[in-house]
């Protein structure tokens, strides 16, 4: 089955800093965008309660944040080594969640696509956890 794993969540304390990795099983994604995502704690657990955190383009070119992660988090990906990353700072408490990552459905799309329906492959999330 082709997914998208993300993986380096944990345990931190407010203030810190954790880097997450997205790899890739079955194919690579060098034509595709790929979106970072959160889902928080709550009793609905489907894909339209994940909220879109950054997104890179499939060239790399272009970068999207939303505005509770800009300037705190930095989405990059490492064409050689297959993996997306985004490095998270100055967590806060409400950054506690589940991350996954996915990849665009459209190759090679020309902007960077937000809602989550976009967005396919998704694999197992990794828990980020802050405390206070």
């Amino acid at each position: 089955q082709v997914q998208l794993a993300a993986s380096g969540g944990g345990v931190v304390q407010a203030g810190g800093s954790l880097r997450l990795s997205c790899v890739p099983s079955g194919r690579t994604f060098s034509d595709a965008g790929v979106a970072w995502f959160r889902q928080a704690p709550g009793p609905e657990r489907g894909l339209a309660e994940r909220e879109i955190i950054a997104a890179i383009s499939w060239d790399a070119d272009t970068t999207y944040y939303t505005d509770s992660a800009r300037g705190r988090v930095t989405i990059s990906r490492d064409t050689a080594k297959n993996t997306v990353y985004l490095q998270m700072n100055e967590l806060k408490p409400e950054d506690t969640a589940v991350y996954y990552c996915a990849a665009d459905r459209t190759p090679r799309r020309p902007y960077i696509a937000t809602p989550w329906y976009e967005y396919d492959y998704w694999g197992p999330g990794t828990q980020v956890t802050v405390s206070s």
